[in-house]
């Protein structure tokens, strides 16, 4: 039988977590579906430890990325993608816990508002994790269109790579970037919904992310040079297809523009004027704006402390 929900999970070395990340799929209330664990390299015993569940549970599949597609998560998502059975596609993580109605609610959501994605919560946890899940069906929602992209871009309306469920058509045309070893999720994730897709967020945790230094995450406020590298890639790429789609603000590009002022990254705040091909008027505007940034917020920091 065609599984209904298509799983893809990139893993490398974790075999002491992947087993209980399975564990918690098979909890599914949900049942046809797929998962393809896509293995990136890796040097550890993961194959020995999950041999059992892939030989008891043919829901599973373990693959190697091919050399066709790039090493890193991007690239193995991609190979997922293309392999992809379902027609809803969901990304978990290969170390995380699944709330046992994740699939069951996303689905009904998406089924009965015919709508392109599922959004939900997720929470992290250091440690043991407690099993003590809502099993109810009671929460409230919100509808997501095309404006909510500004939202997801400025991070105030996050996006985990983890936390939403898509239809499969969003992919037809979008892929993830492969040379992107981070904010790969946050800049496919705005392309896509900058496409004109409309879902729904729905406000109930059905995802818990194991905490621990050696994410991507970690590694990125931790300085991590390529990780940096990558998400100053991801912008360039966010602000390229805003321009395409004629969706570019003034209020996008300002939030770009401090945030490599507050990071120090004059390459980056280069590479932005470069990159959209600004008009010489519009260049000057955002170098002075660029220039005197922190005099402006001096100026106010001190209007604040006159008038409090």
């Amino acid at each position: 039988m065609k599984p209904v929900v298509t799983i893809i999970m990139a893993t490398y070395n974790r075999a002491n977590f992947i087993v209980e990340t399975l564990h918690s799929i098979q909890q599914q209330t949900f049942h046809n579906w797929e998962c393809l664990i896509i293995d990136d390299g890796g040097t550890d015993n993961t194959i020995e430890v999950i041999t059992s569940i892939l030989e008891q549970d043919t829901r599973f599949q373990f693959l190697k990325r091919p050399n066709t597609y790039l090493k890193g998560l991007p690239g193995c998502r991609n190979y997922g993608l293309d392999l992809a059975q379902g027609d809803y596609i969901i990304f978990f993580d290969d170390d995380d816990i699944v709330h046992p109605k994740n699939l069951e609610l996303c689905l009904k959501e998406l089924n009965d508002n015919n709508y392109s994605f599922c959004r939900y919560l997720r929470t992290v946890f250091t440690g043991e994790f407690n099993y003590n899940f809502d099993l109810t069906n009671t929460y409230d929602s919100f509808q997501i269109g095309n404006t909510d992209v500004y939202s997801l871009i400025k991070h105030e309306l996050p996006f985990n790579s983890c936390a939403v469920m898509w239809r499969k058509s969003c992919f037809n045309e979008n892929r993830f970037v492969e040379h992107l070893m981070y904010a790969e999720e946050w800049e496919l994730y705005s392309r896509i919904l900058s496409s004109g897709v409309v879902g729904v967020s729905i406000n109930k945790i059905l995802f818990f992310g194991r905490k621990h230094p050696n994410s991507n995450t970690g590694e990125f406020y931790s300085n991590n040079p390529i990780r940096k590298k990558s998400n100053n890639d991801a912008i360039l790429l966010v602000l390229s297809n805003l321009k395409k789609k004629q969706l570019l603000t003034d209020s996008i590009l300002r939030y770009f523009i401090q945030m490599a002022y507050d990071y120090k990254e004059i390459n980056l705040f280069s590479s932005i004027i470069t990159t959209l091909e600004l008009s010489g008027f519009l260049k000057l505007k955002w170098q002075l704006f660029y220039m005197f940034f922190p005099v402006r917020l001096y100026l106010y920091s001190l209007k604040k402390k006159m008038f409090s």
